[in-house]
């Protein structure tokens, strides 16, 4: 209550009740007015959901704070409102999942951009309309009086079809409806520009402002989803399209990942989609190998936007492959593939000399996939010089590493494939071929799309794993061992806190700032000398001539990364070369404040993690402050 007051409260639920069509949501901001429940009121509608680089991601609910029909509308016609003033016959690429609404805030979308006359490209079900359309829309559609279609007769698609679609169709832009991995209650509003990359500024705060102008229905027509998309399917402005484009993916997944000479997979494996929707096509993928065998967990394998065996649907999450391994375990399989819900990550699991089974880290596969893709890089592009991988600043920088020895290019970018998959399109404009890109959260890209797709990586991993491992003599584990003797030892330690109030933050890295006053960057910190600092916050980077970052400074979030040197004794073997690197950002979409730690030794493995540890405990100690802070430590 302290940045609204209740007469704006009241002026926000009159917004409300003028907007909102839906009986029940309409009930609940009424009802939570009459018994003058303020604090709720706040929290439902103020302040308004933000549309940043990630588009829209929150909560269902009612208000404007939250994902629901009328922020969705609102959102649609400032996109669309934004496409119809950069392009002269605009068109966008709608794709959705199985999560709670997903298919109705893609219909909504459909609905607002056919009453503006542009061409959309549907990846849905145009004959299965949602129930909740069927039910609030003025008139009957054709083929479906009752909505009661199977979930595979839904339309759900994998999120990288969208910005695939985008690229084959010549679209202006596209929305894919899908919160990703985050809890079954959120849901998420993800844009692509024309180029087929998610939006990154100025395009970002173009259709913010676009929004912002269009707050108001257009007319009352703009609800009506099911006369609007059969008026679309007469006249030929909405296209079904997803029955096209997936055999187009399925065909470039053949034509540009698929080596004839690793068609025969002789070993078995285990697959999860984790409750979402990557099954279908990875299967349609599979059709392109001769396989022996694979499991998929029957218990995760139909698209469930509940999650019900998963406390929560993300691969990286402790015990969310505990289903995959212990169906591997009992088939006696070595390895277990998994993607996330919207199937854009991907994960790995593998059995070890002991017989026990470990889960890989994003950086782990990253690595593996740079090494199978310089052993595998075809011949016209066998001039490494003109070859550029990338990985973003909070990945291991080993792929850095990698490059100095082989002689790649290499770049970094910011935290996101928003940023890897802009860069790439810059670096393949100036003539390099980009076969690779990743980032530690379990993302890959692979010159399909130019974003990260759990379904291309899980096709180019069984094609891994059948050149290096299906004989047996070395596994998983001696490959990395044998690249770290080779380029040396990166082991991350990444971690977060889980924080209450997201001001707590900026407080924090306010004290930390406070910490070094009068100086640009701290000259230790603990048991550490600092060697290099890069705050993206204020634009500082102590390695560039001119102290400016390379990188997009942004002073609304919070992100410093560091490299130290040890100056203690105890831990270490002698004559290493140590090192550690740090990231430290707030998180855009969850509660979280997030700590990227990289040991880096090239003696051992034990240094490198000792090193990553030793800082983790250090910027504990000296910044993040846990009990003083109220933080939840997440450390791995």
């Amino acid at each position: 209550m302290n940045t609204v007051s209740r007469a704006q409260l009241d002026n926000l639920v009159q917004d409300w009740l003028s907007i909102d069509p839906n009986p029940q949501t309409r009930a609940e901001i009424q009802q939570l007015q009459q018994e003058q429940d303020y604090e709720k009121l706040v929290r439902k509608l103020y302040p308004r959901i933000t549309f940043g680089t990630a588009g829209l991601r929150s909560s269902m609910e009612s208000g404007f704070a939250h994902m629901n029909d009328v922020t969705v509308l609102q959102a649609s016609q400032g996109l669309v409102q934004f496409l119809c003033t950069k392009f002269d016959n605009p068109s966008i690429v709608i794709g959705y999942d199985h999560r709670y609404h997903s298919q109705r805030y893609a219909e909504l979308l459909a609905s607002v951009a056919l009453i503006k006359g542009i061409t959309v490209y549907y990846l849905g079900s145009a004959k299965n309309l949602s129930l909740e359309s069927l039910r609030l829309s003025k008139g009957d559609f054709p083929n479906n009086s009752d909505g009661a279609a199977a979930a595979a007769d839904r339309g759900y698609v994998h999120t990288p079809i969208v910005p695939f679609a985008i690229n084959q169709l010549h679209a202006s832009g596209g929305v894919m409806i899908t919160a990703s991995h985050n809890p079954a209650m959120d849901n998420g509003y993800k844009v692509y520009y024309s180029n087929g990359c998610q939006i990154i500024p100025p395009i970002d705060h173009e259709i913010s402002e676009s929004i912002n102008a269009n707050l108001k229905p257009w007319s009352e027509n703009v609800w009506d989803v099911t006369g609007n998309m059969s008026q679309g399917l007469k006249n030929g402005q909405l296209k079904p399209s997803r029955e096209e484009i997936v055999k187009k993916y399925v065909d470039s997944v053949k034509s540009k990942l698929v080596k004839d000479t690793d068609k025969n997979l002789g070993f078995n494996f285990v697959y999860t989609p984790m409750h979402g929707v990557g099954l279908e096509i990875f299967e349609k993928c599979l059709q392109l190998f001769d396989i022996d065998k694979y499991e998929v967990v029957s218990k995760q394998a139909v698209p469930d936007p509940a999650f019900p065996t998963v406390s929560f649907p993300n691969p990286e999450e402790k015990g969310a492959l505990d289903l995959a391994i212990a169906t591997a375990k009992k088939l006696g399989y070595k390895l277990v593939l998994a993607n996330d819900p919207d199937a854009d990550r991907f994960s790995v699991a593998a059995e070890n000399k002991n017989g026990e089974f470990k889960q890989l880290t994003g950086n782990e596969i990253g690595f593996l996939f740079a090494m199978y893709v310089l052993e595998n890089i075809g011949s016209s592009e066998n001039d490494l010089s003109k070859v550029c991988m990338l990985n973003s600043t909070v990945s291991s920088q080993i792929l850095k590493a990698m490059a100095e020895k082989d002689g790649f290019h290499y770049a970094d970018t910011l935290t996101g494939f928003k940023w890897i998959g802009n860069k790439a399109i810059d670096m393949e404009k100036e003539g390099f071929f980009v076969p690779f890109a990743f980032e530690e959260a379990i993302g890959f890209m692979f010159n399909i799309v130019h974003d990260k797709d759990g379904v291309s990586a899980a096709v180019v991993f069984l094609q891994l794993f059948q050149q290096w491992f299906s004989s047996g003599e070395i596994d998983v584990f001696d490959k990395l061992e044998d690249g770290y003797k080779k380029y040396g030892w990166f082991k991350d330690l990444n971690g977060y806190y889980r924080i209450k109030d997201l001001e707590v933050t900026d407080r924090v890295f306010g004290e930390i700032r406070k910490s070094y006053k009068g100086q640009n960057f701290p000259q230790q910190i603990g048991d550490f000398k600092v060697v290099y600092w890069r705050d993206l916050t204020v634009g500082y980077d102590s390695c560039t001539n001119d102290h400016k970052p390379t990188l997009l400074v942004d002073a609304k979030s919070q992100m410093i990364t560091g490299v130290l040197e040890p100056v203690f004794d105890g831990i270490m073997e002698k004559d290493a070369k140590l090192s550690v690197r740090f990231t430290c950002r707030g998180s855009g979409t969850e509660p979280k404040l997030k700590v990227y730690i990289e040991g880096t030794s090239t003696k051992s493995e034990a240094d490198a993690t000792s090193i990553a540890d030793k800082c983790w405990e250090t910027l504990k100690a000296n910044w993040f402050k846990p009990d003083f802070y109220k933080l939840q430590e997440i450390k791995p």
